[in-house]
């Protein structure tokens, strides 16, 4: 996920720079990139646990994010399900966010 910020794109990660983070293993493809993430794992860690930012704002439940289709807003990481997702969900960016920042404290109870 560090590389979405540093690269501008996904890039495959190792198991050789590895950490565990909220119950799940994160690879990334450098020791440089693996350090960014242990020290800030909040700022590098896909909103909404990594699901799709759309279905949690405008279906109020969870979809799996595609690590292809992905913005980063407002300095977060945000992924969705697939293209056609993702162009909904960039006509009105703000307002999902913000739709999905209020849904996402009761999916996740």
């Amino acid at each position: 996920t560090v590389a979405y910020f540093t690269s501008g794109k996904p890039v495959e990660g190792s198991k050789q720079f590895s950490t565990e983070y909220k119950g799940a293993d994160w690879y990334f493809s450098s020791e440089k990139n693996l350090t960014l993430f242990v020290n800030n794992p909040e700022k590098y860690a896909p909103q909404y646990g990594g699901y799709c930012a759309w279905a949690v704002s405008a279906k109020n439940d969870f979809a799996p994010g595609d690590p292809q289709y992905w913005t980063i807003v407002d300095d977060k990481l945000y992924l969705n399900y697939d293209q056609e997702i993702q162009t909904t969900w960039e006509q009105d960016r703000a307002q999902h966010i913000q739709q999905a920042d209020k849904a996402w404290p009761q999916l996740i109870k």
